[in-house]
Parts: C-alpha cells; sequence; structure tokens
C-alpha cells in the first residue's frame, strides 16, 4: 500500500484550519498530521512532524505565507501549496508566493460558499498530491532570484515575422517561464504560452513578465497579432488558437470545454500552431503534472516544427515534459537555464 501524504495545514483561522483538514482527509492518501496558527508555531511542527506537503495561508498577521517561504525554502525546502483570496493584494501576494518557493496555490471561493467550498477542496486535494512528488531541493541555500538583466546576447536572429514560439507549463510553471522568457532579446519572434492558471491570474502573471522582459508581454485577447518582439499569454478560462492570414499571425481565444482537464489547454494551442505554423514555429514543453500539451507536441514536430522539453533534474514536476519525450513530440530534453538558448539557436537555424 502506497505511503500516505503528510501534511501540515497552516492557517490564522482556526474555522479554516478545521475545513482544509477536514476536506483534506476526505482522500485515502493524505493524512493531515497538524495544523499551526502561524509561521512561527508551524516551524517547530515542520521539525517535528516531518511532512510531506504544507498548505500555507497568503494572509496571516504575524508573518505573511511570501516571508516565510523566503525563510523556510533555503533551509528545509518542502513543496507547498498557498490559499489564496481573490483580492488583488491576495492575488499579488500569490505571485510573490511562487517566485519565492511555493509550488501551486489554489483560491478561496468569494461567491457560492457553499459549492466554491467543495470545489476548491477537491482542488486542494488534487495538487497536493501533484505537490507531494514536485522536487524543490533547488531552493536549498538559494539566494535571492537573479535580475531580470540576463538577456542573451546573441547575433541578429532570422529576420523573419513568420516565426512564432509556443511554450506550454504548468506545475511550477510561472518561475520557469520566466526564466526561459526573461533570456530573450527584444526582438524575438512573437511567443505564445499556456500556463495552466485560473481567470484572474493570468493578466497578473503577463503584467509581471512585461516588467521583466526585454519583449513586452500581456494577456491575449481575440485578434491580437503575434509579432517579434511580443508574448501573448493565454487568458485563464479560454482556450487560446493561433489563427493565419496571409503572411501574419493571430490569436483566437474563445471559452471552451476542458482539455486534458484545463482550459486554457497546452493541447489545443499548439495543436493550431502545427496545422497554422507548421515548421515556421518551435514548441517548448515545461514542467508540469500530467500530459497536457505531449501529443500537440507531436504534432508540431510532425509537421516540421522544431521541439524541445525540460529536463527531469530542473523539472518541479516532471509529468508534462517527460510524456512529451515518451511520445516522440519532444526532439531534445535541455535543463531550463539552457532552453532560451536553444531556441534561439533553432530559430537561427531554421
Amino acid at each position: 500500500m502506497r505511503k500516505r501524504i503528510k501534511v501540515l495545514v497552516i492557517d490564522d483561522m482556526a474555522m479554516v484550519r478545521e475545513i482544509l483538514a477536514k476536506g483534506l482527509a476526505l482522500d485515502p492518501e493524505i493524512e493531515v498530521v497538524g495544523t499551526a496558527t502561524d509561521p512561527y508555531a508551524a516551524k517547530d511542527q515542520i521539525l517535528r512532524l516531518r511532512p510531506d506537503v504544507l498548505t500555507l495561508d497568503v494572509e496571516m498577521p504575524k508573518m505573511d505565507g511570501v516571508e516565510f517561504l523566503k525563510r523556510l525554502m533555503p533551509q528545509y525546502p518542502l513543496p507547498v501549496v498557498m490559499v489564496s483570496s481573490l483580492t488583488e493584494r491576495g492575488k499579488k501576494i500569490t505571485f510573490d508566493a511562487l517566485q519565492a518557493g511555493a509550488v501551486d496555490f489554489v483560491s478561496k471561493p468569494s461567491t457560492d460558499i457553499a459549492r466554491g467550498l467543495n470545489a476548491m477542496l477537491a482542488e486542494l486535494r488534487e495538487k497536493v498530491k501533484s505537490a507531494s512528488i514536485a522536487n524543490v531541493s533547488h531552493w536549498k541555500r538559494k539566494k535571492s532570484s537573479r535580475s531580470p538583466a540576463n538577456v542573451i546576447k546573441c547575433k541578429a536572429l532570422a529576420k523573419t515575422t513568420d516565426k512564432i514560439v509556443a511554450i506550454g507549463a504548468s506545475t511550477g510553471g510561472t518561475e520557469a517561464i520566466k526564466e526561459v522568457v526573461t533570456r530573450f532579446p527584444q526582438m524575438m519572434p512573437g511567443v505564445v504560452i499556456v500556463q495552466h492558471m485560473p481567470a484572474g491570474f493570468t493578466k497578473m502573471f503577463a503584467d509581471r513578465l512585461n516588467d521583466l522582459c526585454a519583449m513586452s508581454a500581456k494577456e491575449a485577447e481575440n485578434g491580437d497579432r503575434i509579432m517579434p518582439g511580443k508574448i501573448l499569454l493565454a487568458p485563464g478560462g479560454y482556450h487560446m488558437k493561433v489563427r493565419r492570414s496571409g503572411g501574419e499571425y493571430y490569436v483566437e481565444t474563445k471559452r471552451g470545454e476542458l482539455v486534458n482537464g484545463h482550459c486554457p489547454s497546452v493541447e489545443v494551442l499548439m495543436n493550431s500552431v502545427a496545422e497554422n505554423a507548421g515548421a515556421n514555429a518551435v514548441g517548448v514543453i515545461l514542467t508540469g503534472m500530467g500530459a497536457d500539451g505531449a501529443d500537440a507536441l507531436k504534432n508540431m514536430r510532425e509537421a516540421g516544427a522544431r521541439t524541445l522539453a525540460q529536463d527531469e533534474a530542473s523539472s518541479v514536476v516532471f509529468g508534462m515534459p517527460k510524456a512529451a519525450w515518451e511520445r516522440g513530440g519532444a526532439e531534445e530534453l535541455k535543463p531550463l537555464g539552457n532552453i532560451a538558448k536553444r531556441v534561439i539557436e533553432l530559430i537561427n537555424n531554421a
């Protein structure tokens, strides 16, 4: 029998701790080994109980979740799932937490509390299980994140407007995407990205990338043109496809059913790139749970595109990249730190 996942719940509100603990305990694969009222109490519990995963409230009075992560991860790296509010402050702290080492997050319901709570707890159970296999060892003694001034110095890129770089990611993807695109030079061919993330968070993520990148980044809107120097991020709750009109590419965003359990879906984006861009594209699958995009990356490769996936050692979760590699979609597995350089090489050698 598989060993149960030991979880420590950290929240300053007794009622919330009880709800989360009871909700997690509904899954026979999960054991809630303890709860803590704040990060100070949690430190002792971590050392005593040796949990596999932490759930952590974003906003707490003595020390917020981000500050706790900044202190915890370099000394005692553990997979952490944040429990976030949908306020603007809550969203901002959530992104800071992902940058500080959190693996994933769930959002507290803001309307229809009864139904929303059940959905949130179901999501939390799944994300705790995903987090339990996450590789966070690289946070050990890690220094503060690098400056965004790390753009790759390279010869002039191929002077063409018909190249596209398509990137897909899930668990651990916000930091992985940032690591790749902050290395791209300003006049990189247009980049389209799907990161599994709910509505309300993708715009904030795009805005953060825009602040960090040499390229400009935005949450995609229906009809946006894919252009050199521009990054378009699929909006939460909308599938994004690439369409061609003459010599130009555009994105189409629309609501739809979940594909591989997600909306937006990497599969939807990359299948459209295979169909409309063919050999003019480079496809990249980064860290993530599951297999979203694996078959579509193979379709891209068969259409003539060049394809990469992140290697196991640098992935938080080697699910999506592994599936892409095993199904023949990825030509190469590359460490995260080498992916941007390799993408540029592929574009220039095309």
